[in-house]
């Protein structure tokens, strides 16, 4: 059943506490299917118009803009494997392709758009540097790219920030600064931050050069595993799945891109199903890549209606599960955004039975604390 919900305010705000907190069976968002995207709000209104509406457009990414992306930034980074998952197609009876970013540069596929967005910056902006927001993985992205551009970099990170991708960041050079008690928060200081000192701001997903990096994971995955019925994305703020879902509905307009969320951050989900940009509130969860708000204005969310065509939300309990199963039987470190993806096609393999199914296990930069909470 799809509930539906009053429309709350214009922009999406995260109220997240990051208390720890346990989910129940049951959750006011269930998985749907995603209808034929519609130009009107669940009002009835016209979303934009006007120069607004050809700004937006202008934004947009295409597949062409993927396939230069992929030329610029190939030489810089791994062609991860695309592995066939023997566990997997005997729990499911489907084929299954691992899109393994997890042994990315960084740990992560967040570098494809840094290095894309870094290219695209004039010498003179590389040269005074560049802001990023972050709850970790963009940051060390920057931080990476910044590092071989000789180009200054700062990460600001919400307080929750994970200790161990902050000491990755430093670790590429970063300077970090702490502020914000959800990401949306720190989004914004950080933006402030960039106009204040003349610096380039680099988004984590709101940008057309991120999403565009972020879509060369679908170019190697389709060359690797060739023809999929279904590929499964983790979504945060929709850069990943903007990126991937662009790609493949223009050279692969079969597959079926399903958006997996955890059920205790479940923003773009609930954003979509409404039709609109909703006030969501969020809990801690174990994947802290996709937790928090998205961004007012951002043209992830107009890209994610147009290409998703399911949306599966998996609780706390069902992720942390997925991922001791997924590295008890595969032997490879993951975070809690991957297992996300895993724990949802494992929530509805019966539907994909027979079928060739790709799952992007999008990074494995997770603490050694919460692994240890994960496999005790």
């Amino acid at each position: 059943m799809v509930t539906k919900m009053a429309p709350l305010c214009k922009l999406f705000f995260c109220e997240a506490s990051f208390r720890s907190s346990t989910l129940s069976g049951n959750h006011p968002y269930e998985s749907f299917n995603l209808p034929i995207l519609s130009t009107f709000s669940s009002r009835g209104h016209p979303r934009l118009s006007g120069a607004a509406w050809v700004r937006k457009l202008k934004n947009m990414t295409t597949k062409d803009d993927i396939l230069k992306a992929h030329t610029v930034i190939s030489g810089q980074l791994r062609n991860t494997p695309a592995q066939r998952s023997v566990h997997l197609e005997q729990l499911s009876g489907s084929e299954v392709f691992l899109k393994l970013e997890n042994y990315q540069v960084t740990g992560s596929f967040k570098v494809r758009g840094g290095l894309n967005k870094l290219s695209c910056l004039s010498p003179g902006e590389r040269e005074r540097g560049i802001i990023a927001a972050s709850s970790g993985n963009h940051g060390a992205a920057c931080a990476f790219g910044a590092s071989h551009a000789g180009c200054p970099v700062t990460v600001c990170v919400p307080t929750y920030a994970s200790a161990s991708k902050v000491e990755l960041m430093k670790s590429y050079g970063a300077e970090v600064k702490h502020h914000g008690e959800d990401c949306l928060e720190t989004e914004v200081y950080a933006r402030s931050l960039a106009q204040e000192n003349g610096l380039a701001y680099v988004s984590p997903y709101n940008d057309p050069h991120i999403i565009s990096g972020q879509g060369t994971v679908a170019v190697e995955l389709l060359e690797q595993a060739t023809a999929l019925d279904a590929v499964f994305i983790s979504v945060g703020g929709g850069g990943l799945i903007a990126g991937m879902g662009t790609y493949l509905k223009a050279v692969s307009p079969g597959t079926e891109i399903i958006a997996c969320s955890p059920a205790a951050s479940p923003a773009m989900h609930a954003c979509i199903e409404a039709g609109e940009v909703i006030e969501v509130p969020c809990s801690e969860t174990l994947s802290d890549a996709t937790a928090g708000g998205v961004e007012p204005g951002s043209i992830t969310f107009d890209i994610c209606r147009k290409v998703i065509d399911r949306s599966i939300l998996v609780s706390e309990d069902e992720i942390s599960s997925a991922m001791r199963d997924f590295i008890a039987n595969h032997r490879m470190l993951i975070e809690g955004s991957a297992g996300v993806a895993l724990a949802a096609f494992l929530k509805t393999r019966e539907d994909y039975s027979g079928k060739r199914i790709g799952i992007v296990i999008c990074g494995a930069n997770i603490s050694i604390e919460k692994l240890r909470e994960i496999l005790d």
